[in-house]
């Protein structure tokens, strides 16, 4: 019988799919279809550092003015016992996620300061998530260093390992001078995993006002391949779970992550794009390859392909390159 189980950060899946963070997660009957689907875990909607400082920001101010003030004001101008945050209402969702589903939630923090908002990491594990992913999305200028990103996005990772027993795994972009020796410090550092890629989404500018404004686009299957490349590279290198995101829409890309060395594979735009069903054909058409080419589990064929165990190794690295060039 086949067995499409896995591991990742430490927690037995029944597959390697997991839907990524996404507003899908935001919504409980999605969250169920999903699972019906076959999602092996979920990832939450981002909680994002400067939602978490601005309410924090916002409450500080209104209680310094109602202690300064005149004290009848707070008659009048009480704080609502109905009153949340979006960090409350954060944690009322994971914990209704956790109550609904039987697969595992992991919660997601994003942000890139060493603010001390990586505390409410401790909130997360005790209403219920089965692990973190703390998503690191920053653009740096002219005056950061790559030193001085790459030792903030260090410390911010021990600032959350400090405050929860539960695995971290951490989301990154691809632009380190350094990726792999980058991969090897949060590893030293604490980290139990990571995600690659972040997608970075580019401002368009309007010609007519010129102002700046988001543009948003879904991945496009060509994408994998950044994220196959350097999985296949890493895989065998680092004690690390590794997560393949953005560019998954069909089990061929699901596939070819797992060979390269993917623990788990995160799917997103086709989810959004066709529904949660879109889980179950993919799934079903993993299956019939993993058959047709006598994989017995998904075990068998992870990193099967990777750098350390491809028949031409060099074809991960400079080599191919020239060859494309020249082809």
């Amino acid at each position: 019988m086949m067995n499409l189980e896995t591991t990742y950060l430490g927690l037995k899946l029944k597959n390697p799919l997991v839907p990524s963070a996404s507003p899908l997660s935001k919504d409980l009957d999605t969250a169920r279809r999903l699972e019906d689907a076959g999602a092996a875990a979920l990832v939450m909607y981002s909680l994002f550092e400067e939602d978490v400082l601005a309410e924090e920001e916002q409450l500080t101010g209104l209680m310094d003015f109602q202690d300064l003030g005149h004290g009848e004001a707070d008659s009048y101008l009480p704080l609502s016992p109905d009153y949340k945050t979006g960090l409350d209402e954060y944690l009322e969702q994971l914990q209704a996620l956790k109550s609904t589903l039987e697969i595992p939630v992991i919660a997601s923090l994003n942000g890139a300061t060493e603010s001390g908002w990586v505390e409410h990491g401790r909130e997360l594990e005790q209403a219920g998530a089965d692990a973190l992913e703390l998503n690191l999305y920053s653009l740096p200028t002219v005056e950061d260093s790559a030193e001085a990103v790459e030792e903030r996005y260090l410390t911010i990772l021990r600032q959350l390992k400090s405050q929860v027993q539960i695995p971290v795994t951490v989301k990154l972009s691809p632009y380190f001078t350094s990726l792999g020796y980058f991969v090897r410090q949060l590893e030293t550092a604490g980290a139990d995993g990571v995600v690659l890629f972040n997608r970075f989404y580019q401002p368009e500018l309007n010609l007519e006002t010129l102002d700046v404004q988001p543009e948003l686009h879904l991945s496009h299957p060509y994408e994998s391949l950044l994220r196959m490349h350097w999985i296949a590279r890493l895989y065998d290198k680092v004690d690390l779970s590794l997560a393949a995101t953005g560019g998954v829409h069909a089990a061929e890309q699901a596939l070819k992550m797992l060979l390269a060395g993917a623990s788990v594979v995160h799917v997103c735009a086709v989810l959004l794009q066709r529904g949660p069903d879109a889980l179950r054909d993919i799934l079903e058409e993993m299956h019939r390859w993993m058959e047709e080419k006598e994989y017995d589990s998904v075990y068998q064929m992870m990193g099967s392909a990777c750098q350390v165990n491809a028949i031409d190794p060099e074809a991960w690295d400079r080599m191919n390159y020239i060859k494309t060039l020249r082809s």
